[in-house]
């Protein structure tokens, strides 16, 4: 095994840990099916400005590490 591939491989690890925590610290979507009957909360203060949320963040921190993982799991495949 090189050095680019332990590096990579540490990389990996890291974003699957990160995505695997931030995953599970998520709330549940308990108004995905009240969302169906028309009982969206889109307009309220909290709909317009979820980014700026802890939730937000924790949701823009999932893609990130997901993006990362699966960036990184196609880079392994060609090392």
């Amino acid at each position: 095994m090189t050095a680019v591939q332990i590096v990579f491989t540490v990389l990996l690890l890291i974003s699957s840990l990160v995505l695997i925590v931030s995953v599970l610290l998520q709330k549940g979507d308990a108004e995905g099916v009240g969302a169906l009957t028309g009982g969206s909360n889109m307009d309220s203060f909290f709909g317009k400005n979820k980014a700026k949320t802890a939730e937000g963040r924790l949701a823009m921190l999932t893609k990130a590490s997901a993006i990362a993982f699966v960036v990184l799991g196609l880079v392994m495949i060609f090392i």
